[in-house]
């Protein structure tokens, strides 16, 4: 695994805040954040199934610049 950093939530301390990473190997976003509520999880739900092996996150919109450095980041690196 070759996670590359891209950005912490600049409004949370430094130990306790969502994050985005680029895994260039498996061709992926890797997304820390908070845990989404039974109420959310069910809202997800009516659009599809959640199975065990998946989860919701949440990241605030204010990382919208960090989402988006990480969408740059894989088109730099032809990863697609």
């Amino acid at each position: 695994m070759a996670l590359r950093f891209i950005g912490i939530d600049p409004d949370t301390d430094s130990d306790h805040c969502p994050r985005v990473w680029v895994d260039d190997e498996a061709e992926e976003f890797v997304i820390q954040g908070w845990k989404a509520s039974e109420a959310l999880e069910d809202q997800v739900r009516k659009t599809g199934p959640l199975p065990d092996y998946e989860t919701v996150v949440r990241i605030p919109a204010r990382m919208v610049h960090i989402m988006r450095e990480a969408c740059d980041a894989v088109e730099r690196s032809d990863v697609r």
